[in-house]
């Protein structure tokens, strides 16, 4: 969790990568066919300075949240789509402590009971180039007018790394989330893991539990989570004993996580954190994980399929063109293909991009949101029958969040 101004060792490791992308040309395999997304203009709400989009999904409900800063003061806010576009945005907090940054960003979602969660990251101690960090949580019960005070899921008191959240909807109409925590590293000897570790409220804000899910993980890299009939679902990145780095998914059922499935065996060993964490999207049994893997010195980006809720993935198949920078984003469709998104890195140039993808391999021909900066990480969400797309616009003045939609059935 470090600031866009202080990227240090994992910036060093963004520009490596982008290279590694540029180093190894590749022609697609797969013919590109079948139908394409039209994609349209959508008035985004944020205001000038504003960036770190997410949505969330609850139902048929999503919101877009994002941080707005001025001077040293950040502001994250959120709005809802509504059949007339975005709703009037609203502010959950504002301070001088956030941690401002393109890979670990807030998060504002709807529960079941109508209550509103919001998440955001903290510093964490009083060395200001420290990286620790804390996670802090509100709700309102009152649609967003006003908000609980903030509390942290992980009492340990460490001054370390936490973050990197997803939020679900737990049983019984609470808040479920997921963190990568780490009370076990020591920053000064850069020794110790990060783990996964999650935590569970009931509708009145009380803290059930707070569990281990896998005890070591990588470092900096984004979880995501859906639901499906046999639980939520969690994809993250691994990090073996020997610093392979592959995706993984583990089910929250019955109380209890599973033991972690891998979702492909890439064998992507790497020495730091790729900062590039993986995307999950489930409707029913069916779920799709996209992710990016730079092995053999090229960026990739892939999607797989499981038709079991996540017991067992199908073959990956290629999302990108030329290359990949990776921040991928996946959304399933009613005909059990994908909507994927990523960048595209080719020609010392990067675009958001996306394609349908279905798991028998067929392809929809590629469809450029928007040029964007290879550093910034996009974002896409279903609601109903659109595709809703959000990224940060860095090109023109002050950045600024922008939105864009897609028909799903092309009208």
């Amino acid at each position: 969790m470090r600031s866009d101004s202080s990227w240090g060792r994992i910036g060093g490791l963004v520009l490596f990568l982008a290279v590694l992308a540029l180093a190894r040309p590749h022609s697609p395999t797969l013919a590109d066919s079948g139908p394409t997304f039209a994609v349209g203009s959508l008035t985004s709400p944020a205001g000038a300075n504003s960036s770190e989009p997410q949505f969330t999904i609850q139902g048929d409900r999503v919101i877009l949240s994002w941080l707005e800063v001025t001077g040293e003061r950040a502001t994250l806010k959120f709005a809802e789509r509504t059949a007339s576009g975005w709703s009037a945005p609203q502010a959950v907090y504002s301070g001088t402590n956030f941690f401002v940054n393109a890979y670990d960003v807030p998060s504002v979602r709807a529960l079941a009971d109508g209550t509103l969660a919001a998440h955001w990251i903290e510093k964490n101690g009083a060395d200001a180039d420290s990286d620790a960090s804390k996670v802090r949580l509100s709700w309102s019960k009152d649609q967003g007018h006003t908000w609980s005070k903030p509390v942290s899921p992980h009492h340990d008191g460490t001054e370390t790394e936490h973050g990197f959240v997803s939020m679900f909807q737990a049983p019984g109409a609470g808040l479920g989330l997921v963190w990568i925590d780490g009370r076990a590293t020591n920053p000064e000897k850069e020794t110790g893991d990060m783990s996964l570790r999650a935590s569970v409220y009931d509708a009145d804000g009380k803290q059930l539990r707070e569990t281990v899910v896998v005890p070591r993980v990588c470092e900096c890299c984004s979880t995501s989570a859906a639901a499906t009939p046999e639980g939520e679902i969690v994809a993250f990145r691994g990090r073996s004993a020997n610093e392979i780095r592959d995706i993984y998914v583990s089910r929250f059922a019955a109380g209890r996580w599973s033991t972690p499935t891998l979702v492909h065996d890439d064998g992507w060993r790497i020495e730091d954190c790729p900062i590039n964490g993986p995307a999950i999207s489930a409707k029913g049994g069916e779920v799709a994980v996209a992710w990016f893997v730079a092995k053999n010195d090229q960026g990739r980006a892939f999607v797989a399929f499981s038709h079991d809720a996540g017991h067992t993935f199908g073959q990956p198949v290629r999302v990108d063109d030329t290359s990949s920078l990776g921040r991928l984003g996946v959304q399933m469709l009613d005909d059990g293909s994908a909507a994927v998104t990523w960048i595209e890195f080719a020609n010392q140039h990067s675009q958001f991009r996306v394609r349908r993808v279905s798991p028998s391999g067929v392809r929809s021909s590629a469809v450029t949101v928007a040029d964007t900066s290879g550093g910034r990480y996009p974002r896409v969400a279903r609601e109903r029958n659109e595709l809703l797309f959000s990224w940060t616009d860095t090109e023109n003045g002050p950045s600024r969040v922008r939105t864009a939609r897609a028909s799903i059935d092309g009208k």
